[in-house]
């Protein structure tokens, strides 16, 4: 519990505003769903999170219904394989940026050596001190 009652200046918007609430219903439901390890108990909870989304009868719950049903298959398989895409998604931002900052590179060798550089990880420790 946070100092200065933030629980209780967060339940009282929630409880005043329907829509509020059922984003707070459904961010719980998310969070055990994603929690299950059994594909079939993942689909039925995700199933379930579809159905209260397209109970508020509000657009944007009905598009969030809309995009997990399209990748229904792809959130189910998380509960056994637990991988996600964030490393990949990072390296792609990183190559972006480098695209964007680089200015006329003198040709791909040296692009894709600023890229090798950049997703390099450097130690704690330096070998270079003197």
């Amino acid at each position: 519990m946070r100092k200065g009652g933030a629980r209780k200046r967060y339940e009282e918007p929630v409880s005043r505003n329907e829509l509020l609430a059922a984003c707070d219903i459904v961010k719980e439901m998310l969070a055990r769903a994603y929690a299950y390890r059994q594909e079939k108990r993942m689909r039925d909870a995700m199933e379930r999170i579809v159905e209260v989304c397209r109970g508020t009868g509000n657009r944007h719950f009905e598009w969030f219904a809309r995009l997990v049903e399209g990748h229904m298959d792809g959130i189910v398989t998380h509960a056994r394989h637990r991988i996600s895409s964030g490393k990949v998604e990072g390296t792609n931002q990183m190559i972006k940026t480098l695209r964007r900052t680089g200015y006329g590179y003198p040709d791909d060798e040296y692009f894709f050596l600023r890229i090798f550089d950049a997703s390099r990880r450097y130690s704690n420790t330096s070998e270079t001190s003197a």
